[in-house]
């Protein structure tokens, strides 16, 4: 019976032992937090001009490639502004060139005391303002073809739809909302050490990344940089100690993480958001 319970001490001894040094081990060479997400650059699509929804091409969780268009704007209007602006362009061209041809004439005229400086002053003046009307419909006729492009919604990237507000016949305002996009060109890691840990972190530094919703995805990571500040300081109301009621807290750091050698497929696996496990290396 001794020798049994002798055997169990050691065995209970060993586990302490072996528990003692994996965690020592640890300790000594890496730097770990589970206060860590996956970041994407997300964006909310809107329409830089006004009109009426005509077509929506997209639907929540929709894969698109980078100009699809996502969501089209009644373009009539903009198409007759368009029409309109060529049109004064057109006429006005046919007059800044006879203005020019004259005034070159009158030009070398005067240049030649043929003609008087009152007659050559009023083709410049002539000339000037005709080029001047001319600048100003060639603006006219790039915004409006810009106004025309604009009535179309089209994917900033490849990418993954994530929330459309539009429907066909609703009014869009310019700068309204209508599609929120997610891209699928970029993933980082931003995790939160506590400011007492930052010192064993250091700007290229390998890191093991565990996703919690896909266990056995071991990703790859390199600190990619160090924010400047805390996370307190950029909230919308910071702490203000001065006030005497100062309890001390313990902050933490922001610190970005990029993937290494991870594709595609990868990032377009790991949504934005998901929460993940970082150790960094200390050496």
């Amino acid at each position: 019976m001794d020798n049994k319970r002798k055997k169990i001490l050691q065995g209970v001894a060993g586990l302490v032992v072996a528990l003692v040094a994996y965690f020592a081990y640890h300790y000594f060479m890496y730097v770990e937090t589970d206060n860590a997400q996956i970041e994407a650059s997300t964006v909310m699509l809107a329409s830089k001009v006004p009109g009426y929804i005509i077509k929506k091409n997209v639907v929540d969780g929709q894969k698109v490639k980078k100009d699809e268009v996502l969501i089209e704007i009644d373009n009539r209007d903009y198409k007759a502004s368009v029409q309109s602006a060529e049109s004064e362009l057109l006429s006005l061209e046919a007059r800044k060139k006879d203005a020019e041809k004259n005034y070159n004439r009158l030009k070398q005229l005067h240049l030649e005391n043929a003609v008087s400086a009152q007659q050559y002053d009023s083709s410049l003046a002539g000339y000037n303002e005709i080029k001047a009307k001319y600048d100003s419909a060639n603006a006219k006729l790039t915004q409006a073809k810009l106004n025309l492009e604009y009535s179309q919604i089209k994917a900033p990237s490849d990418g993954i739809v994530a929330k459309t507000s539009a429907e066909i016949g609703q009014l869009a305002s310019s700068g309204q909302p209508l599609v929120g996009f997610v891209s699928s060109e970029s993933r980082w890691v931003t995790a939160n050490f506590k400011e007492t840990e930052i010192k064993d972190i250091k700007i290229g530094r390998k890191v093991d990344i565990s996703v919690d919703a896909f266990p056995g995805l071991d990703l790859q990571g390199e600190v990619e940089n160090i924010f400047p500040a805390t996370g307190a300081t950029f909230t919308l109301l910071p702490p203000d100690n001065s006030t005497g009621n100062f309890t001390k807290v313990v902050q933490r750091v922001p610190v970005r993480i990029k993937f290494v050698n991870a594709n595609q497929d990868v990032f377009e696996k790991v949504q934005a958001g998901l929460s993940v496990i970082v150790k960094v290396h200390k050496h």
